[in-house]
């Protein structure tokens, strides 16, 4: 996919490592600005250092108070023109094991961080006239999968996040829209496979074949391939795209 921007400012969340960082680096390559936010300073870090954004903020986006403050000192050296809510973590467990915290843990991270940050960047956005948010949902946003309800719940509260607000937006030049990657190739899947191999005495190469087999691909999903879905969303080509939930998963869905 190729996209075709105006000299944009784009903040990704999450942006440090995997997904995240294919998407600014992406973002960065067509000529935009980039900011990444994420827990971890030193991949912060080590990211601008290797031309992957321009600038780095160390954010929790769970927080909802230092959300609003860090996207206030970004806004003031350049207003947010593009919000990817990339930022994501996935706890698994059967459901019976699955208490109320690891509810909150998953929604706190995958629903309110991208609701915290959307809230800090739409009033400019509106003001202006134009804005993207593109949200980093998941397969599990879509479908059920075993021993991750409560990904697969916050998943689906992203996306219908996403349609809600393509609703109340779409006259202010704004566009929201989900991408949902399949299992691709980052850290967490690597962890994911760590946990098979653990539980079930595997070897890597049985490991990965239980996580694609309902890939018709066969694969893992590259996470440049998600970072072209989002750069496409974020161009002038999808103006008129909004409220939608773009598939990356090799035909799983």
């Amino acid at each position: 996919m190729t996209a075709s921007f105006a000299p944009r400012h784009a903040v990704v969340t999450g942006g440090a490592r995997g997904i995240g960082r294919a998407i600014a680096a992406r973002l960065s390559r067509d000529g935009m600005t980039v900011t990444i936010l994420g827990r971890n300073a030193e991949a912060l870090a080590q990211a601008v250092a290797e031309g992957a954004a321009h600038h780095a903020v160390p954010l929790d986006v769970t927080d909802e108070a230092a959300v609003a403050r860090a996207f206030a000192e970004i806004a003031a050296r350049a207003p947010v023109d593009i919000l990817v809510a990339n930022a994501g973590a996935a706890e698994s467990a059967p459901f019976g094991r699955s208490d109320a915290a690891l509810f909150r843990r998953m929604l706190d991270v995958n629903l309110f961080g991208a609701v915290h940050a959307a809230h800090a960047v739409l009033p400019g956005m509106t003001e202006r006239g134009f804005g993207r948010i593109v949200a980093i949902a998941s397969t599990a946003g879509q479908k059920g999968y075993p021993y991750v309800s409560a990904y697969c719940a916050a998943k689906h509260a992203v996306v219908g996040l996403v349609r809600s607000l393509a609703q109340e937006t779409a006259r202010h030049g704004i566009t929201v829209n989900a991408v949902c990657p399949g299992f691709t190739d980052t850290d967490i899947v690597g962890d994911s496979l760590e946990r098979i191999m653990a539980t079930t005495g595997r070897d890597r190469e049985a490991a990965l074949a239980s996580l694609v087999r309902h890939n018709p691909q066969g694969r893992l999903v590259r996470p440049d391939e998600v970072a072209d879905a989002v750069a496409w969303l974020c161009g002038t080509g999808a103006a008129a795209v909004t409220g939608q939930v773009v598939t990356v998963a090799g035909g799983e869905l």
